[in-house]
C-alpha cells in the first residue's frame, strides 16, 4: 500500500461515477421501453442481460422450498439471530406523532405515516447479498410499510441464490421477482403487468442501477446513489497490523473501486500494515479485485498528531470508520463525518455489515459530510398539523395578511380577511 503524508490526502479521492453518456443514454431507454412495454421490454431484458428467458417472474413457493433445502440450518439459525438484532436495533428509531396545544387553544403538531409501499433491489452477479435483503426490509417493516416488493436478478439458471430467498423469506417478504438491472428500477417505478409501482426504491447495484435511481426520482423517492465501498481506519501504535491489515481487505475485495484507508499516528504501524496487506493479498480468494482496489484507491496516511490524523478523518467523512486506538471512545466526539462508527479492536467492520443491528446501508464518498445511514425515517413521511384556534386567528390575522401583501399575494391576504367579514 501506498504510504502517503497528510498533506497528499487529495490524491485519494474518486470521483462520483456519473456512467458514461452510452450507459446513460442506454438507462433511459431501457426505463422508457419497460414504461411502454412493460413484462415484454423486461422479458427481453431478462434474456439478454441475464441470458435466462422467464415465463414468470415471480419466485414461487417451490423455490422458495428448494431454497431452504439448499442451505444449510445453521445458516438459517444465524440469519434468524441477525434479523433479531437489526429489527430491535432499528426499533428504537421509531418516533411517534405528537401535539401540543397553546394557551390560546391552538393545537399544533406532526403526524407520522408510513409510506404504502417500497421497492428492495438485491444486487446479483459475482455474489450473493442475503445481508442487504435483511438491512432494507426491516427498517421499512419497522417503519410500518405494509407492501414490500424485492426484485433481484436471476442466474442463467433462472433462480435467484438460495441464500437470497432464505433472508427473503425470514423477514418476511410476500413479492419476490426475478428481475434485476435497470428494468427492475423502472418496474418498481412505474409498473407493469406482474409488477404493481412503488413509492420508494432502496437498495445497491451496479453502474447502470444506479443511473437508473437517479432518472426515476421525483417520479418514486430512492435511499441514495451508492458508490463503490470504502473503510477508514484511525488507528495508534497499540493496535495490531494483522487485524488492520485484515479489516482493509475486507472492503477492498468488495469492488476494484472500493476505497480503504490507513490513518496512523505511528510510522511503524504504518509499515507493518503495508507489508500485511501485500503478504494477505497472495492467499485471498477475490485476490484479483482486491488488488486492483489497493493499488488505485488504498493509502496509508502518517499524522503528525492525533489532532491531525482525526481531522483527516473527518475530511475523508468515510462509510465506515474504525477507530483503533488507546482511549477509542475518547475520540468518539471529535467525529463529525462518518457513516458507521466501529469501536475498538473486536469492532470489526463485518460485525455491523451482518450482526450487530445498525444499518449496512450507507453514505459514501464523503456524502456522511450531510447523509445518513438507511433507517426508519427514510420509510415515513411527515404532516404538520395545524388546529389554529379563533383566539389566536383574531390575535394575527392582521400580521398574516400584511406578510401576505409584502409578497405581493393579495388573494393570501383576502383569505384570512375574508373570515371577518
Amino acid at each position: 500500500m501506498k504510504i502517503l503524508q497528510v498533506q497528499d490526502l487529495a490524491s485519494i479521492k474518486r470521483s462520483i461515477d456519473a456512467g458514461t453518456a452510452e450507459q446513460q443514454a442506454a438507462v433511459k431507454q431501457i426505463i422508457e421501453n419497460v414504461r411502454t412495454r412493460g413484462d415484454e421490454a423486461i422479458r427481453e431484458y431478462t434474456k439478454k442481460f441475464d441470458r435466462t428467458d422467464l415465463n414468470s417472474f415471480s419466485v414461487s413457493s417451490e423455490e422458495v422450498e428448494e431454497a431452504y433445502n439448499g442451505v444449510d440450518k445453521n445458516f438459517v439459525a444465524i440469519v434468524r439471530e441477525a434479523a433479531e438484532n437489526i429489527r430491535s436495533f432499528h426499533e428504537k428509531q421509531l418516533r411517534p406523532s405528537w401535539m401540543t396545544t397553546e394557551e390560546n387553544g391552538t393545537i399544533l403538531g406532526q403526524k407520522i405515516t408510513a409510506l404504502d409501499s417500497a421497492g428492495v433491489y438485491v444486487p446479483g452477479g459475482t455474489a450473493a447479498y442475503p445481508s442487504s435483503v435483511l438491512m432494507n426490509v426491516i427498517p421499512a417493516q419497522v417503519a410500518g410499510v405494509k407492501r414490500i416488493v424485492m426484485v433481484s436478478p436471476p442466474g442463467e439458471n433462472g433462480k435467484l441464490p438460495a441464500a437470497v430467498l432464505v433472508a427473503a423469506k425470514e423477514a418476511g417478504v410476500a413479492e419476490i421477482f426475478k428481475v434485476g438491472g435497470a428494468q427492475a428500477i423502472a418496474a418498481l417505478a412505474y409498473g407493469t403487468e406482474s409488477i404493481t409501482r412503488v413509492d420508494k426504491i432502496t437498495g445497491p447495484g451496479n453502474i447502470f442501477v444506479a443511473l437508473a435511481k437517479r432518472e426515476v426520482f421525483g417520479d418514486v423517492d430512492i435511499d441514495m446513489i451508492a458508490g463503490p465501498s470504502e473503510i477508514a481506519i484511525l488507528a495508534d501504535d497499540t493496535a495490531r497490523a494483522n487485524e488492520v491489515a485484515a479489516d482493509l481487505l475486507s472492503q477492498a475485495e468488495h469492488d476494484t473501486r472500493a476505497c480503504s484507508i490507513l490513518v496512523t499516528t505511528s510510522a511503524k504501524l504504518a509499515e507493518e500494515v503495508s507489508a500485511e496487506v501485500e503478504k494477505q493479498l497472495e492467499i485471498l480468494p477475490r485476490r484479483e479485485i482486491a488488488s486492483a482496489s489497493i493499488r488505485d484507491y488504498g493509502a496509508i496516511y502518517v499524522a503528525s498528531s492525533m489532532d491531525e490524523a482525526v481531522e483527516t478523518i473527518n475530511a475523508i467523512a468515510p462509510e465506515h470508520l474504525e477507530i483503533i486506538t488507546e482511549n477509542s471512545m475518547e475520540l468518539l466526539g471529535q467525529i463529525r463525518h462518518a457513516g458507521a462508527i466501529f469501536i475498538g479492536r473486536y469492532s470489526s467492520e463485518p460485525v455491523g455489515d451482518y450482526f450487530a443491528g445498525p444499518n449496512h446501508v450507507l453514505p459514501t464518498n464523503g456524502t456522511a459530510r450531510f447523509s445518513s445511514p438507511l433507517n426508519v425515517d427514510d420509510f415515513q413521511k411527515k404532516s404538520s398539523v395545524i388546529v389554529y384556534s379563533e383566539q389566536a386567528f383574531r390575535e394575527n390575522a392582521p400580521k398574516i395578511a400584511e406578510f401576505a401583501r409584502m409578497e405581493g399575494l393579495e388573494a393570501h391576504a383576502r383569505a384570512v380577511e375574508s373570515r371577518f367579514k
